[in-house]
């Protein structure tokens, strides 16, 4: 079986870098709140361009702790896209927030602008105080529409960046643009760590400081608590290994860019459609999606048994989801979001696949095309 990902084969080429850091913290004993937190996100800083980074737990926890940090209260409004992870939403809901959904573009599969209009303009009683665009699979949302809203509403704006972390949205890093940008770093993600793990990237330094306290139990000074806060610390640990990791990522997204552009080619002319990039991001195909005009299903089946991990990413739209069935949605509601949950499906497309799996993931797409 071709997996959607093989992190053994990721991992086995730095496996000595790898051990020798795990080697260095087990020998230090600092496993909470060790150095190499701090040089990790001094990485970060580097990498991105952001003013400040603040390791956190994991992806889900960096969307709530930005929200708290930023001054979302319970019972406010939180914009998000219909189409994503669960994640982007439950992280809104885990603070007491309310999740308020909008449709998607049908071609890049991220936040709609004109949904997002729509959404504000409708009646209720609840008011919306922050947007949550995530970049999905790969490539930016519109930042620059989704920012020029965010202005005019007075909202507050936190990238969901997990799984864009590397890609440019005009030259800039996903996950700098807004308050803030969170960052899933879960083993899958192209930054993954060896377990959970996340951070938040923040130009602003009295955010990025609140951000810290929220992490760590709301204090500043052990055992004195300012605010009530979380247990939502990185690990040293996983520090270390995504420190050693990170000089790679650009390198493993490279390759990720080079199998998209053979399955595009390869697979130009059939009746399917490739992943579309608008001009203003890059992709770095955290997830290579194609798209039919009916249901993927049975192009599914047939790539498992031809050996091809396939699936869809993801197969029931937010606002159909039973955790959500009292925010009171109906099928239909958005009509993009849930044609991509029955049309779409993603094939591997992880930096370490051969010339000769390739090849034979597009025999059979064409295969079961003609």
């Amino acid at each position: 079986m071709i997996p959607i990902l093989d992190l053994k084969k990721q991992i086995a080429p730095i496996r000595a870098e790898i051990d020798e850091v795990i080697k260095k913290v087990i020998d230090n004993g600092n496993f909470v709140f060790g150095q190499e937190i701090r040089e990790f996100e001094e990485e970060l800083v580097k990498y991105s361009g952001a003013k400040y980074a603040v390791g956190v737990s994991n992806g889900t926890d960096a969307i709530k702790l930005s929200l708290v940090a930023l001054g979302i209260k319970p019972g406010e409004g939180v914009l998000c896209p219909a189409f994503t992870y669960y994640a982007s939403a439950g992280a809104i809901a885990s603070m007491g927030a309310v999740p308020v959904f909008v449709d998607i573009e049908p071609d890049s599969y991220t936040i709609s602008l004109e949904g997002i209009e729509k959404a504000l303009k409708k009646k209720n009683k609840l008011k919306v105080k922050a947007i949550v665009p995530v970049h999905l699979y790969g490539q930016c949302a519109d930042i620059d529409g989704v920012l020029k809203i965010a202005k005019k509403y007075k909202l507050k704006v936190v990238e969901d960046t997990a799984q864009a972390f590397g890609a440019d949205y005009r030259g800039k890093k996903a996950g700098t643009f807004g308050d803030c940008g969170a960052l899933s770093l879960f083993p899958g993600k192209n930054l993954g760590a060896f377990g959970d793990a996340g951070a938040i990237l923040t130009n602003s330094q009295a955010v990025a400081e609140r951000l810290k306290i929220f992490r760590n139990q709301g204090n500043k000074e052990k055992y004195y608590h300012l605010v009530i806060g979380y247990n939502n610390r990185l690990d040293t640990l996983q520090a270390a290994i995504l420190k050693v990791k990170l000089k790679y990522l650009d390198g493993w997204n490279k390759r990720r860019q080079e199998n998209a552009e053979y399955f595009n080619q390869q697979l130009e002319g059939l009746p399917i459609k490739t992943p579309f990039v608008p001009e203003y991001t890059t992709h770095i195909y955290h997830q290579y999606i194609l798209r039919l005009n009916s249901s993927s299903q049975k192009l599914i089946e047939h790539l498992r048994a031809k050996g091809i991990d396939s699936r869809v990413y993801y197969p029931v739209s937010l606002h159909l989801q039973k955790c959500f069935k009292e925010l009171g949605y109906k099928k239909g509601a958005f009509p993009e979001s849930e044609r991509a949950c029955k049309e779409t499906l993603a094939i591997p497309v992880y930096p370490d696949l051969t010339q000769e799996e390739k090849e034979h993931i597009v025999s059979s797409i064409r295969e079961f095309l003609q």
